[in-house]
């Protein structure tokens, strides 16, 4: 049996896709694109390198061994790395073919945004590279496609010679390393370097499921696809937050941004928001990202006095960093005085719109404790607080 090893070229920075998390660390239905991905061909290997972008190689090697994939495959003997890329895609590529080891007979080539490639299309282009040396699934051109200069049209192409190529690209591994290390050229796939050194490169069936994410809208619909697949809902993330301070005179008393009128306030570095304070921890903790004290330590003259909703703001910027976008919020803040029932749709209101939800995803409600603990000797006031967190629209795109 050939010796089959993999490159998976997951180092671009994704910028059509938005966000600042790349597209293949985004989360589909339950794991990492670039996992998904993987799945699919790594049946099919021996040796598997995935490319990643250097400041996330660390994150990748944890997100592979959360996956089980190693384990899954220790038995048939595939091992497993991960390395830097470059800065564009070939320089990705040939790093990750250094990585191979030379007993491997036959590269597959696979982008991590093509998640959903069928097990058939790899095999034929496992078949045809070990036949002819390098091979490519592709689909036939659906639309019309035109040839342009400017905005004028200067041809109608004919589309029946037309194809749309895909991945996973095979090659046999002595040919895609000899036409790599002549290739000098900008190239969009590992077929293109091959045609470049005059080598010929045989078609495969593709399949029009094997689509790529490009785009916000792209990505949208692979979770669905993927959740689809599986037989689950939207991936929903769950997050639970807690706070009290001291009440102590001549302080104002800031609720989910809002003053309420009272003897006392809040002891703390910044507003003193209990409130707010236990919704950036539940959000924090729905998205795996640490908590307030990590992010705005006490001790940081940069957040003395600040709003806490300010800092909420910036606790919203790491959730999308992490690829969600908040879903719904539940706070019930516990304290004997005020009354603040009266107050309860204005907190709900401002924390909405700081989150980007709809008043309706925001409950917050007030209870006592009737008479007990710091709280009920009006020493205190603490809330509590569960956010959900939902797979990021993306918004720039779509």
């Amino acid at each position: 049996m050939m010796r089959v090893g993999l490159v998976l070229v997951a180092a671009g920075s994704s910028t059509r896709v938005g966000g600042g998390t790349p597209k293949q660390f985004r989360m589909l239905a339950r794991e990492p694109m670039f996992i998904v991905a993987l799945r699919a061909v790594v049946p099919f290997t021996h040796e598997v390198v995935v490319v990643a972008p250097p400041d996330r190689v660390v994150e990748a090697g944890e997100l592979l061994t959360c996956s089980g994939l190693p384990g899954d495959h220790e038995a048939d003997g595939t091992s497993f790395l991960v390395v830097p890329g470059g800065k564009r895609r070939q320089d990705s590529v040939r790093k990750g073919l250094a990585a191979l080891s030379d007993d491997v007979e036959v590269v597959l080539v696979h982008d991590a945004a093509r998640p959903f490639v069928p097990g058939d299309v790899v095999e034929r282009v496992l078949g045809a590279a070990q036949a002819c040396g390098a091979a490519v699934p592709a689909v036939p051109v659906a639309d019309t496609i035109k040839r342009v200069e400017g905005e004028r049209v200067l041809a109608t192409l004919d589309r029946g010679v037309l194809r749309a190529t895909q991945t996973p690209q095979g090659f046999r591994a002595e040919v895609l390393r000899t036409a790599y290390e002549a290739a000098d050229e900008d190239v969009t796939d590992d077929a293109q370097v091959l045609e470049l050194a005059g080598e010929d490169v045989a078609v495969v069936e593709g399949d029009p499921g094997n689509t790529k994410v490009t785009t916000g809208l792209d990505l949208e619909l692979a979770r669905l696809r993927d959740a689809a697949r599986l037989g689950v809902g939207p991936a929903t993330r769950v997050g639970f937050g807690c706070d009290r301070h001291r009440l102590t005179p001549g302080r104002e008393l800031v609720l989910c941004g809002v003053t309420v009128p009272f003897d006392k306030g809040l002891d703390g570095h910044s507003d003193a928001d209990v409130a707010t304070h236990a919704v950036m921890d539940a959000l924090l903790g729905a998205a795996a990202a640490g908590d307030i004290g990590v992010h705005f330590p006490p001790d940081d003259d940069r957040w003395r006095g600040a709003s806490s909703l300010d800092l909420l703001d910036r606790v919203i910027g790491i959730v999308r960093e992490s690829g969600y976008e908040p879903g719904a919020v539940d706070v019930t803040i516990v304290a004997e005085a005020p009354r603040l029932a009266p107050h309860v749709n204005e907190m709900r209101e401002r924390l909405a719109v700081h989150l980007g939800v709809a008043p309706g995803s925001v409950s917050v409600k007030a209870t006592t404790t009737e008479g007990t603990g710091p709280e009920g000797a009006g020493e205190a006031m603490s809330a509590t607080a569960v956010a959900t967190l939902r797979p990021g629209n993306d918004r720039e795109d779509t």
